[in-house]
């Protein structure tokens, strides 16, 4: 974006009443009057040419919705997942954002801006002692990817929670401008452990996402009452799990997930960097020590 564009293209965000706005697109996108939501679709497509080759439904009009467009399912066969099963999948197609250590407590948001795991982890001392000195990957997705959140690494939902917050649109151009972006927006963040290890995966909402949800949860945002909020870990049967790859959220429109990972539990594929294109099943890292076999 244009260096006299940026500071009115973040200035203006402080500005509009981002939560309203959301709604009012959470509503659009959820219509199903032919014409009208046709015109959205239609005027999607156009402007961002997503591509659909990988879609079971190929035809975007077919679709009852705009968000049943934005969240459409993948073919089965569309992406596979490593051979390895000590490899971490990317769960998401997007943009690495940034990706590396957590210095101590400290997230690199952009160049020259971070934030800490207890902004990020809402004051959880617990979880944010565990991820201290690891590791952290940002990817970023934009409007025209695939909007469905899978498993890098399978595990048990140990802890769950929505995170009230702002809603400042989350691309490159706001995170150089808006400090403690990640920290500050609306998010839901999952907790879990899988064969020893810990990790988490966090949501963060954005500008005109009009909703996220987990497969276990349903639709957790938007929300009447924007308080912090434990959410369940189990039913009255079992615990919640979800095996790598497996679908475990999405959003409306595009958004972040920020991976976080212990001091010395993986490595990152040393292909990644800030601004490399990401696919869902992809290999983006790797466990370093594995549990002995049973």
């Amino acid at each position: 974006m244009h260096r006299y564009i940026a500071p009115l293209f973040i200035g203006a965000q402080y500005l509009l009443p981002q939560h309203g706005l959301s709604r009012l697109v959470h509503a659009a996108a959820r219509s199903t009057t032919p014409w009208f939501k046709d015109l959205l679709i239609g005027a999607f497509v156009r402007g961002f040419s997503p591509d659909m080759s990988d879609a079971i439904e190929r035809d975007p009009h077919a679709y009852p919705s705009l968000n049943a467009f934005f969240t459409r399912a993948l073919r089965p066969d569309a992406r596979a997942m490593p051979v390895d099963p000590q490899s971490l999948a990317c769960p998401v197609d997007g943009t690495v954002s940034e990706i590396g250590d957590i210095e101590d407590d400290r997230l690199l948001q952009a160049k020259g801006r971070h934030y800490t795991l207890d902004a990020l982890l809402a004051g959880r001392s617990d979880w944010v002692e565990r991820f201290r000195g690891g590791r952290f990957a940002t990817i970023y997705l934009a409007p025209y990817n695939y909007h469905r959140i899978h498993m890098p690494f399978g595990g048990a939902l140990r802890a769950a929670y929505y995170v009230p917050g702002k809603l400042f649109s989350v691309n490159r151009t706001t995170a150089d401008g808006v400090a403690n972006l990640f920290a500050r927006n609306e998010r839901i963040n999952c907790l879990f452990d899988g064969d020893g290890l810990h990790h988490a995966l966090l949501l963060i909402g954005a500008l005109n996402v009009g909703s996220m949800e987990t497969v276990w949860h349903g639709e957790v945002a938007p929300r009447q009452q924007r308080v912090l909020t434990a959410l369940s870990t189990a039913d009255d049967r079992r615990a919640f799990t979800a095996a790598r790859g497996e679908e475990m959220g999405r959003f409306n429109m595009g958004s972040t997930v920020i991976l976080l990972y212990p001091r010395d539990t993986i490595e990152w594929n040393p292909a990644l960097y800030p601004g490399k294109t990401v696919r869902l099943g992809e290999v983006i890292g790797r466990r370093l020590h594995a549990s002995p076999p049973q």
